[in-house]
């Protein structure tokens, strides 16, 4: 998110519980500047990928965010080192219950994983993995599922069960352009995924 009435409009949604700032300069979503309005209600996730951790602990501070999302090959000691001031979400890339093994060191280190789909991009490839996979994840962390979820994936969402997880991360799939989200879709979705 970066466009100041779209993230008011978001973060008014009963629901939504975060919202994302990406800060990789190579993202379409790139937040290149601070927002006049930031959320007031949902907590903030600045997402980063390999970056140097005194610059992610300075945007840290200046945006005031909650939870760091980390997106690249961060290490788990690097992990480690920003999860003693913030909340830290380790994103790993699934393609086969093979992808599943490389959360094991991350144990401890972070405060939820998210499980995204394996692409040619970094994030944002808009595609969806095959949740079944999951069922082999027997880690202690619970989990974020994104890639690809799109407002036809309603029953999809409502249907999935693991006991580790711990929500949904809504990005392409809502949006009307990059960083614009469609907050009425999203309105609509929430409410309908809600047991």
């Amino acid at each position: 998110m970066r466009d100041a009435d779209n993230i008011q409009q978001v973060d008014a949604i009963k629901g939504i519980d975060w919202m994302g700032f990406i800060f990789w300069p190579k993202s379409k979503r790139f937040v290149s500047h601070q927002p006049v309005h930031m959320p007031q209600r949902a907590k903030r996730v600045g997402v980063f990928v390999d970056e140097d951790i005194e610059h992610v602990r300075h945007i840290a501070r200046q945006y005031r965010l909650d939870l760091i999302q980390l997106h690249g090959h961060e290490s788990p000691d690097y992990c480690q080192q920003l999860h003693s001031e913030w909340k830290v979400i380790k994103a790993f890339n699934i393609a086969t219950t093979y992808d599943l093994a490389q959360t094991a060191n991350y144990e401890g280190h972070a405060d939820y994983f998210l499980f995204d789909t394996k692409g040619k991009s970094i994030g944002g490839n808009g595609t969806k993995f095959d949740w079944d996979i999951l069922i082999a994840y027997h880690g202690s962390t619970p989990f974020l599922l994104t890639g690809g979820i799109k407002p036809t994936d309603t029953e999809a969402v409502k249907q999935f069960r693991h006991p580790l997880y711990a929500g949904i991360d809504l990005n392409s799939g809502f949006e009307t352009a990059p960083a614009l989200k469609d907050a009425t879709a999203i309105g609509t979705f929430i409410q309908n995924v809600k047991p």
